[in-house]
């Protein structure tokens, strides 16, 4: 990890990224410092940030170099888990606990046992089933579905979120109580956009992957293309540029990519506001491009 008085370097090589992640921009030096100190306690950490960004990524740095890296890291996407089986899911359940339950089912907690759990998009958990993760916070502890005794926790809870839990908060489909018990280490990924020295990076081991399938082809960027790459506004982050390069050797031919190739490949994704293209002759054209 860099120091907390190391000023950031420009790297020549991207094998000097950091663990999985790519980036050299004051914006994730500062990252990289939040992460460190992360991993140097046992506190439950809250990463914020938009889609794509690389919040999962940053979990995983932060258990990597904790004194948990050799247990396992359990990530929960949290808006797929359903309120009804929220508990069994999440703490388990004994056998005869409800109807199919033939034999004692492990829960996310008891995998992740001496490890950390992470819950991505925490925002998304039914308010209803709040008060169970808080009591797991508050106490250490959880009951399992059909069991008459509480269960001491070994696991170290980290959360993503691309929503704001204050605002949440105040429109009452967050806990307040759960909130403040989360947010005790925040780290903040910023969005592409706000780290374009990074892009030129991004890109080489991007391509570096997606060409390692189909050695015999290959691609580099002209100028230009490097240019409306860099000048992308990327709604989609780190997420969408991966897979604009991956597109790109997918469908392209080898050679040098102009800003003229690249562009049809940068049809941006429909933000939360936009309604998706309804129209077949709008839908075709977006695939076709």
């Amino acid at each position: 990890f860099l120091a907390e008085s190391q000023s950031p370097t420009e790297p020549t090589d991207e094998s000097e990224a950091f663990g999985n992640m790519v980036g050299f921009s004051p914006p994730m030096v500062e990252v990289y410092k939040r992460i460190a100190r992360a991993a140097r306690t046992d506190d439950t950490v809250l990463i914020v940030g938009e889609t794509g960004v690389g919040k999962e990524l940053v979990a995983r740095a932060i258990h990597d170099h904790s004194a948990r890296a050799r247990a396992p890291f359990v990530p929960v996407d949290s808006g797929a888990v359903a309120a009804t089986i929220w508990e069994s899911e999440i703490f388990g359940s004994t056998r005869g606990a409800f109807t199919g339950a033939d034999r004692d089912r492990l829960g996310v907690i008891d995998s992740a046992r001496g490890g950390s759990a992470f819950f991505d998009e925490i925002g998304e958990i039914p308010i209803e089933v709040q008060p169970k993760l808080l009591r797991l916070l508050q106490e250490k502890e959880y009951r399992p579905v059909g069991s008459g005794a509480p269960k001491k926790a070994d696991v170290r809870l980290i959360a993503a979120t691309n929503r704001s839990l204050e605002t949440m908060v105040r429109e009452n489909k967050f806990r307040e109580d759960l909130f403040y018990r989360l947010n005790v280490l925040r780290i903040d990924v910023p969005p592409l956009r706000e780290r374009r020295s990074d892009i030129p990076f991004l890109v080489k081991r991007f391509l570096s992957e997606a060409t390692a399938a189909v050695p015999q082809k290959k691609l580099w960027l002209k100028p230009d293309a490097e240019i409306v790459l860099n000048d992308h506004t990327w709604p989609g982050n780190v997420r969408q540029l991966r897979s604009t390069i991956q597109r790109l050797v997918a469908l392209g031919p080898p050679g040098p990519v102009s800003a003229e190739a690249l562009r049809p490949l940068l049809s941006d994704p429909p933000t939360e506001d936009e309604e998706p293209a309804s129209e077949l002759g709008e839908v075709e054209r977006r695939q076709i491009l």
